[in-house]
């Protein structure tokens, strides 16, 4: 399904009985709406949410916003100082996604976004706290330059152009899957499957590019989280290459009265061997909201 929505399309699936309280997953850089595993969502289903996700914009098949910039060397030059010009900023995904919920007649929602979607969910709640239910922030940080800063090689691997072949990129995403994800918890299947369906679904390493942008040129979300007084979680794994662990201890610090979950072995993914304890924590959190 299709929404517009902040003057741009969204693609979207909904789950479960709309009457129930709506979850909206927010998924991190580059990742379609199909990297959510089907038993995660239904997991929340089964628990009484209306779960929502949906395709960024720049991913997926949602909307491509044109740009004219050369983007890897915009990146490159950020990397060495220089001012970069970004398409666009997590503030303007955070109104995506509330412009969906508008659409789909939404009027407040549980939020859980997991790294680049942390950072969106995070800035919605700022947007506009009345309508946040709870807040799951997940491998995820505010955006200050001193905390989350990726380790030189998840930096390497988020700068290595992505394969135009399908089966180089799937030998590119097993080899980054594994790094990111760690030695203890990497589901090399699960990785595979779901580049696979992406690949097939829309290539498009251009938005994932300006995603990227948008991340490093956004301002820090800290002050405005600490204004904020809502339930919230932040979970976090400790061996985190690619948004390092200070960033969630920084994110939880801001959130007043907020719960910090690190989980043991976890990397930058979400592996099933955690999706029970995390699925509990939120459902906790949702029903003391109601």
């Amino acid at each position: 399904m299709r929404a517009a929505s902040n003057g741009i399309e969204i693609e979207y699936e909904t789950f479960g009985d709309p009457a129930d309280p709506t979850l909206l997953l927010v998924m991190g850089l580059g990742c379609q709406l199909t990297w959510w595993s089907p038993d995660f969502v239904q997991a929340f289903v089964d628990r009484g949410f209306h779960v929502v996700i949906f395709d960024n914009r720049d991913v997926g098949l949602s909307t491509k916003i044109p740009t004219h910039i050369d983007l890897m060397a915009s990146v490159a030059g950020y990397l060495q100082g220089e001012p970069i010009e970004a398409p666009y900023h997590i503030a303007d995904m955070a109104a995506d996604a509330w412009g969906l919920l508008d659409a789909i007649g939404v009027a407040r929602a549980h939020l859980f976004g997991g790294s680049m979607g942390g950072m969106i969910v995070q800035q919605m709640a700022i947007d506009a706290p009345d309508r946040v239910l709870s807040l799951t922030s997940v491998m995820s940080t505010t955006g200050d330059p001193d905390v989350g800063q990726p380790t030189p090689e998840a930096v390497a691997v988020l700068l290595e152009p992505a394969p135009r072949e399908r089966e180089a990129y799937l030998a590119q995403s097993i080899a980054t899957g594994r790094l990111l994800a760690g030695p203890e918890h990497c589901d090399e299947d699960w990785i595979l499957e779901r580049n696979a369906r992406a690949f097939d679904r829309c290539f498009h390493p251009d938005g994932v590019t300006a995603q990227l942008i948008a991340i490093v040129t956004s301002p820090s979300r800290s002050e405005g989280l600490r204004s904020l007084d809502l339930p919230a979680l932040v979970i976090h794994g400790e061996i985190d290459p690619l948004v390092t662990i200070s960033g969630g201890e920084r994110t939880a610090e801001c959130l007043r009265g907020c719960e910090f979950l690190r989980l043991e072995g976890m990397g930058h993914d979400i592996p099933r061997y955690y999706w029970s304890t995390i699925i509990e924590h939120v459902t906790s959190m949702a029903a003391r909201v109601a």
